[in-house]
C-alpha cells in the first residue's frame, strides 16, 4: 500500500500492454471475444452515490462506452486513494481493455474521498452470525454489484474485479463475497497479514515510517495527505522523535489516527492481526482468480503469494494462479520503458509475447493452451495445460519471465 509520494495512486498502476486484469477477465466476462473496436477517449462519463444496506452512500465513477450495441461486462475497481482522476485509467491505464469495450466503475471506499461513513483501514469480515445490517467490505461489494447491475444499462450480468496493493485487497474481498455476477478477479499485490509479512510489519517487526506516515496519508482527512516533516532528512526527524509514545504525546497530540492507536495498542500478533489476517477466509476458490506479486515488492511479496497457496488447497477446478515476476510494488505497469512487452516462455520452448491480452487469457480462462491472436495461428503445449501451470520465474533478462510447470 505505497502513498501517492512514493510511486502512487494505487489505480494508476493497472496494467497496461500485456494487462493481467486481461488475462482473466477477457475470456470469463466477454460471451464473445472483441474486435477492440471502441475508442477509450469516446468513454461517456457519469457517477453516482450508492445507497448500501445500512443507508450510507458511497460515490463512483462510471465509464461506457460510447456507440455499444451488445450488452457489455464490468470492471469493477474500489480504492481508497479517490476515483477523481479515473478518466485517465480509460485512456492511459485500461486503454487495451477498454478498446475491447467494458464499463468501467470505479468506488471510494467507505468514509473515503466522497464516499460517506466511516473509513475502517483492513476492514475485517463481519461474524457470520452478525445481524443483517452489519457491513464489511464484501457486503459493500455486493450492494454495489446489485445496484450495477438493476441501474446501469445493456450489460450482460458479467462482473470483474482488479487492483493493485489495497485495491488489491478490496478485490480480494470481494471475492470472498461470492457474488453470482462476480466472474474473475485479480488480487495484484494484495496484502494478507499486515502483521507477519506485509506493508506495517514485516515478520512482525514494526515499520516505523511506513506505519506512521500511511495511518496519516489514509486517517489525517478523507482524502490523501501527506505529513508535512520539518525537514528533509526524515531518518533525523524519527531518531529525534524519540520513544514511539512521542508520536501521539508530542507529534499528533490531541489528533488521532486509529490505525496509529491500534499500533501501540496491539504490538503483538494478538487478535486484532489474526482477525484481520486473510487465510483462515480463504477455503473456496468462487472464481477464476489471477494473483500477482513482483520479487522486489518490499511492501506486499507476502500478500499475494499467501492467498495463492491458501485458495490452492481448495481449487478442485484449476481457477487458481499466480504470476511472479522481476517487479517492484505495482512494477508490472510502470517503471523505465513504462509499457514494456514482457514475453512469457512455456515450459522450455514456447514463447509468447504478451502486447495482446488475448493471447495469454485463454490459457488462464479456458486451459486448452495458447492462442496468439497476434500471430493468427494456435500454440499448443503438448502435455503441458493450465492445470500444470502454477508459478512465474525471472529469467536472465528483466523484460522476460517464465511459466513453469509446478
Amino acid at each position: 500500500m505505497t502513498p501517492p509520494a512514493l510511486i502512487m495512486r494505487t489505480t494508476l498502476l493497472a496494467l497496461r500492454h500485456w494487462t493481467l486484469a486481461g488475462v482473466c477477465f477477457t475470456a470469463s466476462l466477454h460471451a464473445q471475444p472483441s474486435a477492440g473496436k471502441y475508442d477509450p477517449s469516446t468513454y461517456e462519463h457519469s457517477s453516482a452515490d450508492i445507497a448500501m444496506r445500512d443507508g450510507v452512500k458511497l460515490h463512483v465513477e462510471i465509464f461506457y462506452p460510447r456507440g455499444a450495441t451488445e450488452p457489455l461486462p464490468f470492471l469493477f475497481e474500489r480504492t481508497p486513494y479517490g476515483v477523481g482522476g479515473s478518466a485517465e485509467e480509460i485512456t492511459v491505464s485500461y486503454k487495451d481493455l477498454a478498446e475491447d469495450g467494458y464499463i468501467f466503475v470505479f468506488q471510494d471506499i467507505r468514509g473515503r474521498y466522497r464516499s460517506e461513513g466511516k473509513f475502517v483501514m483492513q476492514r475485517p469480515p463481519k461474524p457470520v452470525d452478525a445481524p443483517g445490517q452489519a457491513i464489511d467490505e464484501t457486503t459493500d461489494t455486493n450492494d454495489s454489484i446489485d445496484w450495477m447491475l438493476a441501474h446501469i444499462p445493456n450489460n450482460n450480468g458479467r462482473v470483474g474485479m482488479l487492483g493493485v496493493s489495497y485495491d488489491g485487497w478490496t478485490a480480494a474481498m470481494g471475492m470472498l463475497g461470492g457474488h453470482k455476477a462476480l466472474r474473475a478477479v485479480s488480487p495484484q499485490a494484495s496484502p494478507a497479514d499486515m502483521f507477519l509479512g506485509d506493508d506495517f510489519h514485516h515478520n512482525g517487526a514494526f515499520r516505523l515510517s511506513y506505519g506512521f506516515e500511511y495511518a496519516w496519508l489514509t486517517e489525517a482527512t478523507r482524502e490523501n495527505s501527506d505529513f508535512d516533516f520539518d525537514r528533509y532528512d526524515t531518518f533525523e526527524w524519527y531518531l529525534n522523535v524519540g520513544p514511539l509514545s512521542n508520536i501521539q504525546a508530542k507529534v499528533l497530540k490531541d489528533k488521532k489516527l486509529p490505525t496509529w492507536t491500534d499500533f501501540a495498542a496491539h504490538p503483538n500478533y494478538d487478535d486484532f492481526w489474526q482477525r484481520q489476517a486473510m487465510r483462515p477466509y480463504l477455503t473456496r476458490v468462487t472464481v477464476p482468480t489471477l494473483n500477482v506479486a513482483g520479487w522486489w515488492d518490499q511492501e506486499d511479496f507476502y500478500g499475494p503469494v499467501t492467498i495463492y497457496r491458501a485458495l490452492e488447497k481448495h481449487d478442485q477446478a484449476n481457477r487458481n494462479f499466480l504470476v511472479v515476476g522481476p517487479w517492484r510494488h505495482g512494477g508490472w505497469s510502470a517503471g523505465p520503458g513504462q509499457a514494456r512487452q514482457h514475453r512469457f516462455r512455456l515450459g522450455h520452448r514456447r514463447v509468447l509475447s504478451l502486447e495482446d491480452p488475448g493471447a495469454v487469457l485463454r490459457l488462464l480462462s479456458q486451459g486448452q493452451g495458447l492462442a496468439d491472436a497476434a500471430r493468427g495461428h494456435r500454440v499448443r503445449g503438448g502435455q503441458q495445460h493450465v492445470a500444470d501451470v502454477r508459478f512465474v520465474a525471472a529469467q536472465k533478462r528483466d523484460d522476460e519471465v517464465a511459466l513453469l510447470p509446478a
